[in-house]
């Protein structure tokens, strides 16, 4: 995948479009300052270029019924290349499981883990997670609120 050289109006046109995947083409070229045509082209360079990787519609777990957010830290027996490909391979099989993130630490591993209430995780918790092959050790905490929560990155400060 070759990568484009980012200029001011695609770093525009990447803000705009992660504010809002669903903007027309039209809107998007008024909003950047160019013609409909060459925004288009540029939208599909950088869709072919791979900096934009999809689009999709952010649900609200809560109106969806899944009112329980819970991050896992997992702590694994061995670390080897093979081990956490295979961990990692198990994991996405997992559909509560909606983020994982191998770390530098003391813990191998952080989930980010959905469900409709705490029976729910807890089935999934000593049915699925801790009697997993090669898992050591699991830390729960439950996510009281999200303060924050932005997708994508932060565009604007590419520059800087």
């Amino acid at each position: 995948m070759h990568r484009v050289k980012l200029d001011d109006i695609d770093c525009r046109i990447l803000e705009n479009l992660q504010e809002d995947g669903r903007i027309t083409n039209v809107d998007l070229a008024e909003n950047v300052g160019i013609t409909a045509p060459p925004c288009l082209r540029r939208v599909r360079a950088l869709e072919e270029a791979g900096y934009i990787r999809g689009y999709h519609a952010d649900l609200d777990a809560e109106a969806m019924g899944f009112g329980l957010t819970v991050f896992a830290m997992v702590g694994l027996h061995s670390q080897a290349e093979s081990d956490l490909q295979a961990f990692e391979a198990l994991v996405t099989e997992w559909p509560l499981v909606r983020e994982t993130y191998m770390l530098n630490g003391e813990i191998d591993f952080i989930l980010k883990i959905v469900a409709r209430d705490l029976a729910q995780f807890q089935s999934f918790l000593t049915t699925k997670l801790t009697p997993a092959p090669n898992v050591d050790s699991v830390k729960t905490s439950l996510s009281i609120r999200c303060a924050k929560k932005l997708h994508g990155i932060p565009v604007s400060t590419i520059e800087e």
